[in-house]
């Protein structure tokens, strides 16, 4: 007999604490999804009601998480279960906690393409559209001047502006969550302005390898490429990493141009309606993990 089925009559799921998202950040490494090295507690203050971990006895087997940005969004993510405990419903626990605690929201979710049709058929989301990561290498050349042209560092633009602004782009309002994104340590973040009017802005952090661009949001694909270089230039000779929306042809288009290379695919699903958001101004995903 699979002892590890025995095993699972012990099964606990319990909410994370600020402790356990380290375990979390490990799991979406080992599944080679790159996160932040300051994602963990970002994420984990997003909603600290909204992270599960699966135990057996003291030992976590899996995680996942259902960020509710308001009374009529969240998020689902975060979800692994280690691969020794897989296919013995640990899985399935963890999401019937995360669509309890969220409750009748519209919920979202980037699904790696395998799980695609259990997402369907077990917990009726219906797909989209694909997101595609992008890899290439930083390096291109940009002057300070040229970075300066119609842009600024993120933190010298009011606060109230980019939550007005990011809400074409979002379902949600996410104040907690924009404020430390666009400050955390190792990053870099520019905004672009026309006439004193925000056209858009863009983040770049840290990962386990290299770095990577989100959120790109512009009005256009000039404003869009002004800030990519800018992002790109920050971090010369690194690796690079660009999560696009398959719809924005631009976005594409403008990661094919500097060279960058899909590595993987996730699914965009939604438990009801796709948010009436400005996709085409949606160049670079924030996160797979909390949307």
């Amino acid at each position: 007999m699979d002892d590890n089925f025995d095993k699972i009559k012990k099964l606990n799921i319990r909410k994370m604490n600020l402790e356990d998202i380290e375990f979390a950040i490990e799991m979406a490494a080992a599944e080679g999804w790159n996160p932040g090295i300051h994602d963990g507690e970002i994420f984990y203050e997003t909603d600290q009601e909204g992270f599960f971990i699966a135990e057996i006895g003291s030992e976590p087997v899996g995680c996942a998480s259902a960020v509710a940005y308001d009374n009529s969004y969240g998020f689902f993510g975060l979800y692994v279960v280690k691969p020794e405990f897989r296919g013995k419903g640990i899985g399935m626990r963890l999401t019937e906690k995360c669509l309890e605690y969220l409750g009748e929201r519209n919920i979202g979710l980037d699904g790696v393409v395998e799980n695609e049709k259990k997402y369907q058929q077990v917990m009726k989301f219906r797909s989209f559209y694909s997101n595609l990561r992008f890899e290439g290498t930083a390096g291109e050349d940009i002057t300070e001047k040229e970075i300066a042209e119609g842009l600024t560092k993120i933190s010298e633009v009011p606060f109230e502006n980019l939550l007005k602004y990011e809400s074409q782009m979002f379902p949600a309002p996410r104040p907690g969550f924009l404020e430390k994104w666009i400050k955390q340590p190792d990053s870099f973040a520019f905004a672009s302005f026309e006439a004193g009017v925000l056209k858009g802005y863009g983040v770049i952090r840290k990962c386990r390898t290299g770095y990577k661009i989100g959120p790109l949001f512009a009005d256009d694909e000039n404003t869009a490429e002004k800030l990519f270089r800018a992002l790109n230039a920050s971090i010369p000779g690194e690796t690079l990493y660009f999560d696009v929306p398959e719809p924005n042809k631009k976005a594409m288009e403008l990661a094919e141009k500097y060279g960058m290379k899909v590595m993987f695919k996730t699914i965009r699903m939604y438990s009801k309606e796709d948010p009436p958001i400005k996709l085409d101004r949606v160049y670079g995903v924030t996160t797979f993990e909390l949307g």
